[in-house]
């Protein structure tokens, strides 16, 4: 059996994907935006905040969640979320790490 292409890359590389992926949204934006706005555990408002259906919002959490960008706890019927933000910093010097100019001077 021949092994996976992703095989080929880094782990940062592969980490650095799956997390951009989960961005790779608009829907998942507006939730991480809602989330860092408010700085805090957020429990089920998420649904009011956004123009779709409980459980799309609940598959987008779910996208999030797996690539590590927001924590939840879902105990019954509550779910509470907010940003992983160690995995932020991580995603941010993931990106920096392979731009030119990732240390903020000036390259063009």
């Amino acid at each position: 059996m021949a092994a996976p292409k992703s095989d080929a890359f880094s782990p940062e590389e592969n980490q650095l994907a799956e997390m951009a992926k989960a961005l790779g949204h608009p829907a998942r934006i507006a939730i991480l935006k809602e989330l860092a706005r408010r700085n805090s555990c957020v429990c089920g408002e998420i649904v009011e905040v956004l123009p779709l259906a409980q459980s799309t919002v609940s598959q987008h959490l779910k996208e999030l969640k797996a690539a590590g960008l927001i924590q939840g706890t879902v105990e019954g019927a509550k779910s509470c979320y907010c940003i992983n933000w160690n995995t932020m910093r991580h995603l941010q010097e993931l990106i920096a790490s392979f731009l030119p100019c990732g240390d903020g001077s000036k390259c063009c």
